[in-house]
């Protein structure tokens, strides 16, 4: 009689195949050569694996830094009392990418050169391609597309909204824009008068600020304000009233 035991199904099926066996061979075989690798490059950079390591995160936060997030430190009290100097807000470069626009009640940071001067400036958008923006109204607020815009909400306490008259209409593709701190804000109402009056062109807008991350007491995130909400498209009836 045969009593050597015959393998059953159960133990056929829990064998590894041929096929099986050479995938996992293979896939072990390029985890090593990986880890090679990156052990013969850690053995050539002075410090080891530590300094390599500390090599990809720049290079982590360089890309980042390029392409998608930026910090940006507050030089003036121009966007008081919301930003304050010293505060680092980071800046969204991708919000308009992919066929997104400022919008009116947006914090932009752009590029001054050629306009304001040689640096980068933060201010808010009040107006955009082909809006009227008017100063002021006989209860003394803007005007924009012939609606007033309450600024309470953000306007440095004990600012009027300008001192200084203005009645432009913004050309496509730019942006008209103000400090909070009005009264100690260079903006577009201090270059009406030079090259490009003052308005922005988009395509030197770096970015939106969406949030303070520093101080951490004074970290918020910024939202575009309800004030704007109301404001009708540039061309509608009764945008000149």
């Amino acid at each position: 009689m045969d009593t050597e035991a015959q393998p059953t199904e159960r133990d056929r099926s829990s064998r590894p195949s041929a096929s099986e066996g050479t995938t996992s061979e293979a896939a072990g075989s390029e985890d090593r050569s990986r880890f090679a690798l990156v052990s013969r490059i850690g053995a050539w950079v002075p410090g080891g694996r530590i300094t390599l390591t500390l090599l990809v995160c720049l290079l982590f936060l360089l890309l980042l830094s390029t392409f998608v997030l930026r910090p940006f430190q507050i030089p003036s009290g121009s966007m008081e009392q919301g930003l304050r100097i010293g505060d680092r807000v980071l800046v969204n470069k991708l919000a308009y990418r992919f066929g997104a626009v400022p919008q009116r009640g947006d914090i932009v940071v752009f590029d001054g050169t050629g306009y304001f001067g040689h640096a980068d400036y933060i201010k808010r958008v009040v107006g955009v391609g082909g809006d009227r923006v008017v100063c002021c109204d006989r209860e003394g607020r803007i005007q924009v597309n012939g609606r007033p815009v309450d600024e309470s909400g953000f306007l440095y306490p004990g600012d009027s909204p300008s001192t200084v008259p203005f009645d432009v209409v913004v050309p496509g593709g730019t942006l008209f824009v103000l400090g909070d701190h009005r009264s100690d804000s260079s903006d577009s109402r201090d270059h009406l008068g030079s090259p490009g009056g003052g308005m922005i062109p988009v395509g030197d807008v770096v970015g939106r600020a969406d949030g303070i991350i520093w101080p951490f007491g004074h970290a918020t995130r910024l939202h575009r304000p309800d004030a704007y909400a109301r404001v009708p498209a540039a061309g509608r009836a009764g945008a000149h009233g």
